[in-house]
C-alpha cells in the first residue's frame, strides 16, 4: 500500500525536478523529469525497505527499472549515486542531470519514495574527506537535486546527514543518514614496501584526534540513537563491521569505530543494523554480541554496493566477520520486516540486478538487543 502526505516540507523527499529553481549563477536543469512521490505517511508501517549504491551513468542501469517493479516502501541511495569527481560545479551538475534523465531512474523514482546521502563520488574527490575544498558548494547540488528546502534542519547544519521514524508504536523504523564524508578526517597511507597481508591504500590511524563525523553530527548522532524506535537502519556509505581490508572503512580511525559502538550501548538504542556501500561488492558481515568492543548484541552490517558498477574486491578478500562468500555481480539490498509475527522476523537480502537473493540473513528483533 502506497501512503502519502501533503506537506512539503518532508526532509526525505526526493524532487530533483521540483527543488526551488537554482540562483542564476549555479548550473540550471538542462530536462526536468516526472514529479517524485511523496515520502511514506509518518504513520506508515515500513515492511519492505531497499538499498544501493556506486550507479554510474556511463553504463547501463536495469537494475533500477528492476528495483522499481518491486515497489518497495522506500529505497535509500547509500551514496556514490553519481560519479562526479570533480571541483567544477557545471560537471558535477550535468552528472546528476545524466542521472535524472535516466530511464530506469525515472521509474524507480516515479514508482518508490527515495532517500540519499552521499559517498566520496558524489561528494566530488575519491576518497576524500573535510579537505575537499568544494564541499559547501557540492553540498548545495546535493540538496538542489534531491529536494532538500531551506525548511529542511539538513538546511541550518554543515554536511548532509539526517535521520527520519515512520510507523506506529511497536512497528517503528528509523533511517540515520550519516555522512561521513564533509567532517572526516584524512587517511594515512600504507606504508611502500609493507606486505599488509590483505590490498587497499589505507593503514589504521595513529590520530586520536582524527574523525569520522565531526563534533557536531556525533552529538546529533547521540540524540538519534535516544529517539524511540524498534528498528534502526543506520546508513554508513563506507562499512562500519568489516576491519581487514586496506580499503576505505571506519577501522581507519579505529578510535571513532569504537566509539560508535561505544555510543550504540551507552544509549541502549536497540535493533540497529548497518547498510553500508563503497566497495562495487555486496555481503553481509556481522560483528559477534561478545565481542569485547560490540553493542551488546549481534551488529549486522549488509553491504550492497555495485547498482551498476559491481566487480570489486576479489573473492579471497579477508573479512573475519562475513557470512559466506561476497558478491561481486551489480546488487542492491532489501530489509524486509515481518511485524506480524509475535517476534518481528527481520530478512537482510542482496539481490542482483534482476531481483534474485544471492545473499540472506533472517534474525528476529529481539535478538537485537543486549540480552536478547
Amino acid at each position: 500500500m502506497r501512503f502519502r502526505i501533503e506537506s512539503a516540507s518532508v526532509v526525505f523527499l526526493c524532487a530533483a525536478s521540483c527543488a526551488a529553481p537554482p540562483p542564476p549563477s549555479a548550473p540550471v536543469a538542462r530536462d526536468p523529469v516526472q514529479p517524485a512521490p511523496s515520502a511514506p505517511d509518518p504513520f506508515a508501517v515500513l515492511s519492505d525497505i531497499t538499498f544501493g549504491s556506486c550507479s554510474d551513468m556511463t553504463r547501463p542501469a536495469p537494475v533500477f527499472r528492476t528495483i522499481a517493479d518491486e515497489g518497495s516502501d522506500l529505497f535509500i541511495f547509500a551514496g556514490d549515486n553519481v560519479y562526479a569527481d570533480t571541483e567544477d560545479m557545471d560537471e558535477m551538475w550535468d552528472t546528476y542531470q545524466e542521472l535524472a534523465a535516466d530511464p530506469d531512474f525515472r521509474a524507480l523514482r516515479a514508482s518508490t519514495p527515495l532517500v540519499a546521502t552521499w559517498d566520496d563520488h558524489d561528494y566530488g574527490v575519491n576518497d576524500g574527506g573535510a579537505e575537499y575544498p568544494m564541499r559547501r558548494e557540492s553540498r548545495e547540488l546535493f540538496m538542489r537535486f534531491w529536494g532538500i528546502g531551506p525548511d529542511s534542519p539538513m538546511a541550518a547544519r554543515e554536511g548532509v546527514y539526517d535521520a527520519r521514524v515512520w510507523g506506529p508504536p511497536g512497528r517503528r523504523v528509523q533511517v540515520i543518514l550519516l555522512d561521513t564524508r564533509y567532517f572526516r578526517s584524512a587517511l594515512t597511507r600504507r606504508d611502500p614496501g609493507v606486505d599488509y597481508g590483505s590490498g587497499g591504500r589505507y593503514r589504521p590511524s595513529t590520530d586520536t584526534n582524527a574523525t569520522m563525523l565531526g563534533a557536531a553530527q556525533w552529538s546529533w548522532l547521540r540524540e538519534q540513537l535516544e529517539v524511540p524506535a524498534e528498528l534502526r537502519l543506520l546508513v554508513s556509505s563506507v562499512q562500519v563491521v568489516p576491519d581487514d581490508h586496506g580499503w576505505e572503512k571506519w577501522g581507519n580511525h579505529p578510535q571513532e569505530r569504537d566509539r560508535l559502538f561505544s555510543l550504540i550501548r551507552e544509549t541502549g538504542a536497540r535493533g540497529v543494523v548497518v547498510l553500508s556501500g563503497d566497495r562495487h561488492l555486496a555481503e553481509i558481515s556481522i560483528l559477534p554480541a561478545d565481542d569485547p568492543k560490540g553493542v551488546g548484541y549481534p551488529l549486522i552490517d549488509v553491504t550492497a554496493s555495485g547498482l551498476n558498477k559491481g566487480g570489486g574486491g576479489s573473492p579471497d578478500e579477508p573479512n573475519r566477520y562475513r557470512m559466506g562468500d561476497n558478491f561481486r555481480g551489480n546488487n542492491y539490498g532489501r530489509v524486509s520486516v515481518d511485524w506480524d509475527a509475535s517476534d518481528p522476523l527481520v530478512t537482510l537480502e542482496v539481490l542482483d540486478e534482476e531481483g534474485r537473493s544471492v545473499r540472506r540473513h533472517d534474525v528476529r528483533l529481539g535478538a537485537l538487543r543486549a540480552g536478547g
